[in-house]
């Protein structure tokens, strides 16, 4: 690309474009280097760049024809000349305002976002010849438009972000999508919506269906409050006085229309399954018969994005899958904890994800085979498999009736608001793995907390997998979280039903909002869905422990004295 003068404004102009927003502010040094469209900028010109790319900053419309206009940060190889062409590494979302990610970072100068430096930098991703670009979601940044998460207005976002990214001159016109949470929904979002240019998508710890991760059964979460509270703050976050006046005129876009704030809080306290609102988020159901090529990495301890329809969304997914699965919470692939253990526990996570990206983008088979699922499990360690789950064998288990007081208090084995059924002790290291199903005949009005456990000989046990649901009389059946939790022989599961107890849950607060109905659930039958699988059949892979397995097991270990066992769990191989 043809390299041009950088926009180098004087302290007189900038408050001359400044006023013509209602806004005006000076600078420490009274002048600033902002990018635009035409007039690209280094990282001697501008800090806040990455060394060896160009910055330039560009508008265009979403696809809906709603009149929303996207902002994007475009980071080019330094040195691209006029007419060369490269793939292009595409981020979408809310994070990438020039003032912050989530609050304001207290910058001195405006620039791009740093969000995915590390993912620059462990790539070597401009030497490697990729563009970078990051497109503020409707509400966000430099773009207008009501925030929609995840709804249809973003959903066109990312069809817009995804179509611009393929059809400019330096762009290939094949495009990844890179992403961790908010901006891994945005990429899953990529795949559903089945763009030629879009070629493979990395999405690390996502959500893979809003509903189940805002409302459970119908119990609400704490996140239908707090979480767009955080987003609307987000949107209406100041920006730099030094951007250029489209930016910030855009930017102001949320703060002139408080209504946009009101129904982004309303979509989320929306309690219905079935409404429109929900069934537009249900991006697992969408995945049907897509085939971006996707690589995932999904945390069973997580306390953010819980592994909930994660099962249903691969298996609705028809393409090239590749994962990192295991027992950390909310992080990236790379990030280290404060004494510099990998928080996963896995090394490689820059060098195989630019692999991911050089197959599927510029056709460059992979010089090293890394498995397509590395996952380890509750024992801290690794194995590769070729899909997920692997099913040794898939059990349906009767655990009997019995009854519980729904009165939201904490519970407990021999407490009246809940029950607890054992198994006998296992003969072997038997692993549960997939998503367990629970099936329940109930009479009464309330709601269920299902939690299961692994249970020592001496009865110390750790809680590893729990669901709630409102409950009607008759016949009620919901999925738990998805897991991979082996149970070392001798040990017992434990399956507890009751009521949603406050301290059920591994988030930092109170995980729902329920309102106890204070009635008596008669609790005819429960069914329990498992799918085992037998470790000792397994190829082992390289990795150590994720840290936070032990900080959860420390967290989660209490005391269980053992019950008669009811049932039993038959070895996944004979």
């Amino acid at each position: 690309m043809k390299r041009t003068r950088a926009a180098t404004w004087a302290a007189s102009a900038l408050a001359t474009a400044l006023a013509l927003t209602g806004t005006f502010a000076a600078t420490a040094s009274g002048t600033t280097t902002v990018a635009t469209a035409d007039d690209p900028v280094t990282h001697e010109e501008n800090d806040r760049v990455p060394e060896g790319s160009v910055w330039t900053q560009h508008y265009f419309p979403s696809a809906d024809g709603s009149g929303t206009e996207l902002h994007a940060d475009v980071l080019l190889p330094e040195g691209l000349t006029e007419g060369e062409q490269v793939p292009v590494i595409m981020s979408a979302g809310s994070y990438f305002g020039h003032s912050g990610e989530l609050s304001e970072e207290g910058f001195e100068h405006t620039g791009p976002s740093g969000r995915f430096n590390d993912f620059i930098e462990g790539t070597d991703l401009f030497n490697r010849g990729y563009a970078f670009v990051m497109v503020d979601t409707r509400g966000f940044g430099g773009s207008t438009g009501c925030l929609d998460f995840a709804g249809p207005g973003e959903q066109a976002d990312v069809q817009a972000a995804i179509d611009w990214s393929a059809t400019q001159p330096w762009s290939t016109g094949a495009v990844g999508m890179y992403g961790k949470s908010y901006d891994a929904i945005t990429g899953l979002v990529g795949n559903n919506l089945d763009r030629d240019a879009l070629k493979a998508v990395v999405a690390q710890e996502p959500i893979w269906d809003l509903y189940r991760n805002i409302h459970s059964n119908g119990v609400p979460r704490t996140t239908a409050t707090t979480v767009p509270t955080s987003y609307n703050n987000l949107a209406t976050l100041p920006q730099l006085p030094d951007d250029d006046p489209r930016y910030l005129a855009n930017a102001a876009h949320e703060q002139a229309h408080p209504e946009c704030l009101l129904d982004n809080t309303a979509g989320y306290q929306t309690g219905d399954r079935e409404s429109r609102y929900w069934k537009d988020r249900d991006l697992a159901e969408q995945a049907k018969g897509t085939d971006t090529p996707l690589f995932v990495t999904q945390g069973f301890l997580e306390w953010n994005t819980e592994a909930e329809a994660m099962q249903e969304y691969l298996d609705n997914h028809q393409g090239p899958e590749r994962g990192w699965l295991g027992p950390w919470d909310h992080k990236r692939g790379n990030d280290r904890t404060p004494d510099g253990r990998l928080e996963m526990g896995r090394a490689g996570w820059f060098e195989e994800t630019i692999s991911f990206y050089d197959q599927h983008l510029k056709g460059i088979e992979p010089p090293v085979a890394h498995p397509n699922y590395a996952v380890q499990d509750s024992t801290g360690s690794w194995r590769a498999q070729e899909t997920w789950p692997v099913v040794d064998a898939p059990a349906t288990i009767a655990l009997g009736g019995g009854s519980y007081v729904d009165d939201g208090a904490e519970g407990g084995p021999t407490a009246e608001n809940t029950f607890t059924r054992f198994s006998e002790p296992v003969a072997q290291d038997t692993r549960l793995t997939g998503t367990p199903r629970i099936s329940l005949n109930t009479e009464g009005r309330g709601n269920a907390m299902v939690q299961l456990y692994d249970v020592a000989p001496g009865g110390e046990a750790v809680m590893f997998d729990e669901q709630v649901s409102v409950l009607g009389s008759g016949d009620t059946t919901f999925d738990l979280k998805s897991t991979d939790w082996t149970l070392p022989a001798g040990h017992s599961l434990a399956v507890g039903v009751g009521t949603v107890q406050p301290s059920g849950s591994t988030a930092p607060v109170r995980d729902w909002i329920d309102t106890p109905s204070r009635e008596t659930i008669k609790v005819n039958d429960v069914r329990l869905d498992l799918a085992l699988d037998d470790p000792a059949d397994d190829t082992a892979t390289e990795g150590g422990r994720a840290p936070w397995l032990d900080s959860y097991l420390l967290l989660n270990t209490k005391n269980l004295p053992l019950g008669d066992p009811s049932f039993t769990l038959l070895p996944a191989r004979p």
